[in-house]
């Protein structure tokens, strides 16, 4: 995007980012519920069940990355099927945050 507004003019990149930006909305709410969807058949494919000793390490994580990716989801479900804007931090960086977060976890998922 950067380079693009080195080549636009000012009204110009406005036009081009609000053209990339409609359908950027149209795809990401469906993308965040195809990825909950898929989390939650995961969830119960992978938990296993809880030993005596309580829950493991990757049961921890994986937990912790349900919980992220559910309030994503509910975040993308209410603005798609409700038009409802987030009722908390309504910027993309704390959205984007969580998934950076929720990939970090993934990769520590490799350790346990």
């Amino acid at each position: 995007m950067a380079k693009m507004k080195r080549t636009l003019s000012d009204e110009e990149h406005a036009k081009a980012r609000e053209a990339i930006m409609m359908h950027v909305r149209k795809v990401v709410p469906y993308a965040l519920l195809v990825a909950v969807a898929t989390g939650v058949y995961m969830f119960f494919q992978v938990f296993g069940t809880i030993g005596e000793d309580g829950l493991s390490n990757f049961q921890i994580l994986l937990s912790i990355k349900a919980f992220l990716g559910l309030w994503l989801g509910l975040r993308g479900g209410m603005q798609l099927f409700f038009k409802i804007n987030p009722w908390l931090f309504k910027s993309h960086l704390f959205p984007f945050g969580l998934v950076i977060i929720i990939i970090f976890l993934s990769q520590l998922m490799w350790e346990f």
